[in-house]
C-alpha cells in the first residue's frame, strides 16, 4: 500500500497506524517504516522534511496531513444517492454493486433512506413494485 497523493491521506495513515499497532512497533520503527509506504510526490515531500522534524511519528503524521488535505474523502449526504441510477444496459448485479459502493461513502445513512433511493432508481418496474410491496 503506497501513498502517491491520489487517495485519501487519512485512510493511508489510519491503515499504517493500525498495522504498526498490530505489530507493536515502537515510535522509532514507525518513523523509519513510514517512508517505505510513500511514492511519487509523497516521498518527495518526506525527503524534503528536515531530519529534526522526524523524531516522533506523531509529528510526522501531523505534518503528513497538511500538504495532502485536499485529497481527504468527504462524506456524502444521503440525498446524493438519488443521483445513482441504473444505467440503460447495466445488469442488476453491477448496479447493486455500484449502489452499495456509494452507500459506503454516505454519512448517516439509514436503511429506510437507502431502500428508498435504491427502489427509486431501478429500471425494472416489475422488480421495483415487488420490492415496494413486499412486507418487511
Amino acid at each position: 500500500m503506497k501513498y502517491d497523493r491520489t487517495k485519501d491521506p487519512q485512510e493511508h495513515l489510519t491503515a499504517f497506524e493500525a498495522r504498526m499497532n498490530l505489530e507493536g512497533a515502537a515510535n522509532a520503527v514507525q518513523c523509519r517504516t513510514f517512508p517505505v509506504t510513500l511514492a511519487g510526490p509523497a516521498i518527495k515531500w518526506f525527503n524534503a522534511l528536515p531530519n529534526s522534524s522526524r523524531v516522533s511519528f506523531h509529528d510526522i503524521s501531523r505534518k503528513f496531513m497538511a500538504p495532502f488535505t485536499t485529497r481527504i474523502t468527504k462524506a456524502k449526504h444521503p440525498i446524493s444517492l438519488f443521483g445513482i441510477t441504473q444505467r440503460q444496459e447495466e445488469s442488476m448485479m453491477k448496479y447493486l454493486d455500484r449502489f452499495n459502493d456509494e452507500c459506503l461513502t454516505v454519512d448517516g445513512l439509514t436503511d429506510s433512506v437507502a431502500s428508498l433511493c435504491l427502489t427509486n432508481s431501478l429500471m425494472n418496474d416489475d422488480f421495483r413494485k415487488y420490492l415496494t410491496t413486499k412486507p418487511v
